[in-house]
């Protein structure tokens, strides 16, 4: 452990800044470490500030992490709050830094300088931006604005703009607080980054607490009365939406200005650039959080993931390094993340299929739906697991997982293995725990990873839940009564066997025609080919995900 007087400033707090710098205190007891904030809070829980205004966190005060003064007294940091970075003097190493609250302008000597100013909300110029009632989420102050209208509105009205992880989050917790809300968002779908399909239980969720979803319509204006006061907004579609509080929750722009400035390298997606120390191309000058750009594992290319678990492991990594000189380094990362919208969990890590496409990936996967449990223990209910990974080696590139219950573990353990660079195989082999009440033998995890290894090994083939199924021959192995109660989408021509009676009803059958097998989920359906490619039906596939996954796609 070093004595040397070091000077460490870090810029910013909250996940990366603060966890730098309350490491760099635990690795170096003898430095001068001074944190500079530009708002009031240095370190709070940014991520549950949507449940404060929904008062699923009824008390304030559970949400600052860390204060100014136990930062001072248990680390011995000098933390300045309302305090900027506004310059950097590499050669001189100093920073130039605005009090807001007297408006002096001084600077601040470093030998080692830590970045972590994170990113501003996305507001495009549009009219109304600026009216009363119109907010974005990402500090203390604007959780204390939007609660206080919450719990004065009469109205009871609510827009949000933006349906990823936060505008749901709001939707969710305004809805809570007996809002009518409704919901616009420019891509098809919510949650834009994960497949389609995965998303339709969270829509119907949204539809069954009356939210009006707008999707493929963006914002174009705000409509304000004469006092400046926001009456709703104007979608792009020309459509009007009405409503006296309006949340923008349109994604992120790294605070990268104060690092671009002073010469660091900004990537392509607009993060400073960092090696696996979060070191910028200046040594002594290190970024993390949502400022920064991170190896994105399943490309290995550099991009930026506003997420607080990279963040608060970047900071701590940084503060080690900046104090000692040395530490473990920055493992890429898989934006692994996770969002409840009222009774149903969406997660996912690593690639969609959509964006290993995009990425020019050669990507297949599969998709089941298994009970988060044992069925015959009371209270199993659904997990719909999509796996996606390499064509020819089986590695796991990603997953999405949505349900009820459930949906974290098997996410956060395929997050896990592909950590360790797992392959389907692996994943098929993994020692889970099993008893009733937590899950089955044969884990959603591992039914995933068996259903790819048979399709790697040519045992099965899968065609994708939204296929065009009109020139093929379909086959539906389900009982007639489950077909008349849940009829398959597209599937008029589909000749129903019950996979029970199929190998007496062979003869009812060509072939020599493409065929596709379906069932309720696959599992019957991968029974069927099975017996059928070994009476001589050699283009035989599996619809992935059988009914349940083909009526949410199509």
């Amino acid at each position: 452990m070093s004595n040397s007087k070091l000077k460490i400033v870090v810029v910013g707090g909250v996940a990366g800044g603060a966890s730098a710098a309350t490491r760099a205190r635990r690795m170096n007891e003898h430095a001068e470490i001074i944190l500079l904030e530009k708002d009031e809070y240095v370190s709070f829980a940014n991520c549950g500030l949507p449940y404060h205004i929904g008062e699923e966190i009824p008390d304030r005060a559970k949400l600052l992490v860390a204060t100014k003064e136990l930062l001072e007294r248990r680390f011995n940091l000098e933390v300045r709050t309302h305090t900027e970075a506004t310059t950097i003097n590499r050669d001189a190493k100093t920073v130039t830094v605005l009090n807001h609250r007297t408006g002096e302008h001084n600077e601040i000597s470093y030998d080692k300088l830590i970045l972590s100013p994170g990113a501003a909300p996305l507001v495009p110029p549009m009219a109304g931006r600026d009216a009363t009632g119109v907010y974005t989420l990402r500090n203390v102050a604007d959780m204390d604005h939007i609660k206080a209208q919450v719990d004065q509105s009469t109205s009871k009205r609510a827009i949000v703009v933006g349906a990823g992880f936060i505008g749901l989050e709001m939707v969710e917790q305004l809805v809570r607080r007996g809002f009518k809300v409704a919901l616009a968002e420019l891509q098809p779908q919510v949650l834009p980054l994960f497949d389609p399909e995965m998303v339709q239980p969270v829509q119907q969720a949204l539809a069954d607490h009356n939210v009006d979803f707008f999707p493929g319509d963006g914002i174009k204006s705000i409509l304000t009365n004469d006092q400046n006061a926001a009456t709703g907004v104007e979608l792009c579609s020309g459509k009007s939406l009405e409503a006296d509080l309006i949340i923008l929750g349109l994604g992120v722009r790294p605070n990268s200005g104060l690092a671009s400035e002073s010469g660091l390298n900004v990537g392509g997606t607009g993060g400073i650039q960092v090696n696996e120390f979060l070191q910028t191309n200046d040594a002594d000058i290190y970024a993390v959080g949502d400022v920064s750009e991170y190896v994105f594992a399943p490309t290995g290319q550099t991009m930026r993931v506003p997420l607080a678990g990279p963040a608060n492991r970047a900071g701590r990594l940084a503060g080690e390094h900046a104090a000692t000189g040395t530490s473990q380094p920055m493992a890429a990362v898989m934006g692994t993340a996770i969002v409840r919208v009222f009774e149903q969990t969406a997660a996912m890590t690593g690639l969609s299929l959509k964006a290993a496409k995009s990425c020019g990936i050669d990507a297949k996967c599969v998709t089941i739906v298994a009970g988060q449990h044992a069925g015959y223990f009371p209270g199993a209910t659904a997990v719909t697991l999509k796996l996606i990974f390499a064509a020819d080696t089986g590695l796991v590139l990603g997953a999405q997982a949505v349900g009820k219950d459930g949906v974290d573990k098997r996410i956060d353990v395929i997050a896990t293995a592909m950590n360790f660079k797992a392959t389907v195989r692996d994943l098929g082999n993994l020692d889970l725990c099993y008893a009733p009440p937590f899950g089955s033998a044969k884990d959603p995890v591992h039914q995933a990873a068996f259903a790819a290894g048979n399709q790697l090994d040519k045992i099965d083939e899968f065609i994708d839940s939204n296929a065009d199924l009109s020139h093929v021959q379909l086959v539906d192995v389900r009982t007639p009564a489950e077909v008349a109660r849940n009829p398959l989408a597209g599937g008029d021509h589909a000749i129903n066997i019950p996979v029970d009676d199929l190998r007496n009803r062979l003869q009812e059958l060509d072939p020599q025609q493409e065929t596709v097998v379906s069932c309720g989920v696959g599992i019957r359906a991968h029974v069927a080919v099975r017996i059928l490619r070994q009476h001589g039906f050699d283009n035989v596939r599996n619809l992935s995900g059988g009914v349940t996954v083909r009526n949410r796609s199509v």
